[in-house]
Order: structure tokens, then sequence, then C-alpha cells
């Protein structure tokens, strides 16, 4: 069968939800995209794709692709890699960007390009799974609260700016104000509080396949270094683990290492690196071999 394309998450999900559950939390990102797309909506049409290597064989791989940003591809054998190729090519041929594990991805940018040059590694990640959960001593001054509709102006800002921190596309005020308020009404939005004042603030994903992840976890600039940023994010672990999540897991930079070691100590462990490809000199048509 190789890949089908969907743009329908109900159709993806009840394709893919056996293969997702069975690296549950490789699969964190299209897990908790696609959720969020089931529950929220959209504001432009997803693109999701699912792959069996034969008709009569399960789905064993499996993206997703939210413009403006680069497809994100989940756990999947070199082959699903280098098949998803002429499928985006023939609906994205100007595509110069790929994310996920490393096999995978270095097989659909060799694939793309017809060589293994021309790409470049842009950004690392690393997830971590959280073991004993060992709370920052001594404390910082302060307290965890959930965020209120009264701290929504200020943490919708943080998004922003946790956006522009970490090179995602920034999009409208109204977006991370929508984005925000959701949390917010959902509970997942946490802070750490002093004197009345928000000084950090972090979230966690719904918990999904029995796991929840910790996301954004944001520290105004002028306030990092006080442990805010561990405080809170201890809290909100302790909240999904309390909430019923059987794993929590966060996502970190590689070229951060003050935030890897922060969230080690916080009993954090690593479990699997991930990276994002871009293509220096996008080519003018498709090579000899993917033609």
């Amino acid at each position: 069968m190789g890949w089908q394309l969907t743009d329908d998450v109900e159709e993806f999900r009840t394709a893919a939800d056996t293969c997702l559950a069975r690296e549950a939390a490789r699969s964190t990102l299209l897990l908790t995209i696609s959720e969020s797309v089931r529950v929220n909506g959209a504001g432009e049409p997803v693109r999701f794709g699912y792959w069996r290597p034969a008709d009569a064989a399960p789905i064993s791989a499996a993206f997703l692709q939210t413009p403006p940003l680069r497809p994100l591809l989940g756990p999947m054998p070199e082959r699903a890699a280098r098949e998803l190729v002429p499928v985006l090519r023939a609906v994205d041929p100007s595509l110069s960007s790929v994310q996920g594990e490393e096999a995978c991805v270095r097989a659909f940018a060799a694939e793309w390009t017809g060589r293994s040059g021309g790409w470049r590694v842009s950004h690392r990640v690393r997830l971590f799974r959280l073991g004993e959960l060992t709370p920052p001593d001594p404390v910082p001054a302060g307290r965890a609260r959930r965020a209120t509709g009264e701290d929504l102006p200020l943490l919708a800002e943080w998004m922003s700016a946790f956006a522009t921190d970490t090179g995602q596309p920034v999009t409208a005020d109204a977006d991370y104000t929508r984005a925000t308020a959701e949390r917010v009404t959902s509970g997942r939005l946490w802070v750490w509080d002093v004197a009345g004042v928000p000084v950090s603030m972090a979230s966690v994903t719904p918990t999904l396949a029995g796991q929840a992840r910790v996301a954004p976890v944001y520290t105004p600039l002028r306030l990092r270094g006080r442990g805010y940023g561990g405080a809170v994010t201890a809290a909100v672990s302790r909240a999904a683990l309390d909430s019923g999540a059987e794993q929590v897991l966060l996502y970190t930079d590689l070229a951060n290492p003050t935030s890897n070691a922060l969230y080690e100590r916080l009993g954090y462990r690593p479990l699997r690196d991930s990276q994002v490809l871009t293509l220096d000199q996008p080519p003018l048509s498709a090579p000899e071999s993917t033609r």
C-alpha cells in the first residue's frame, strides 16, 4: 500500500493509533499535535500520513505536517522514510526541512536530493522521560499555582517569546492568546508565583496513551538563574502524575546544556534524540533518481 495522505484527523488517528501506541513516548508529538487538531481544530489544513509495507501488513509509520512547519516524522523504518519522498514532493516540491529521529530523517534527506550532502543539522533535541521526581532543594522563594484568567495577557506574551527563543515561526497575537486560554481553562498551565507576580511558567499536554508531556517551560531572561524554571517544572510534573499520567516526558534543546542538566536533576532521564535537517540550497528540480 505504501503511504496514504489525508487532511482528516479522525481518519489518521483511526488508522495510526495502534502504530503510535506501540512507541507512545517516541510518538508523543504526533499524538499531542493530532489530538489538539481533533479537539481545537487548525487554522490551515494539516497534512497527515500513514504507511504500511504491504496491503495486508499493519501500519508501521506515520508523519504529520502543520503548515508552515516542516514535516514531523514519527519512528519509522528507513524504507518508509525514503518512500515518503515522492509522496511529499508531489504536494510540496519546495520542502527544505524535515524533523525526526536521525536515521529516518537522514534517509529521507538523502532520497530527497539524490545525494548525502546539501543538508545541515539546524537543531537537535533530546526526549526525556521522568524517573523519580526530585524537586529542587532548596526551593526558591514563591509557590506554584495554576494559572488563572488574570494571568492570560502576560502568559500569552510569554508564549510568543518562547516561540521566538526556540526559532518557531511567529504567528498572530490572537493565536497565542487562544492557545494560552485553552491551557488555562483546562488547568494545564502553571506558574511560579512570587508575592503575587508570575515569574515562570510551565504547561503540560493532556494525558494520551498513558503519558503527558511538559511543554513549554519559560522564564523571562531577566528572571533566569534563580531556580524558578526548575521549581515550576517540578510542580507541573507532579500535577501530571497526580492526574493519572503513567509517564511524563519533555524535550530539551541539546544546545542548552544548562536546561539539560536541570531536568536530569529533577529526575528526567534521556530517552531518544531527534534533529531538524535543513537543505541549504533547495534543488530547482527533482534529482534523476527520484523523478
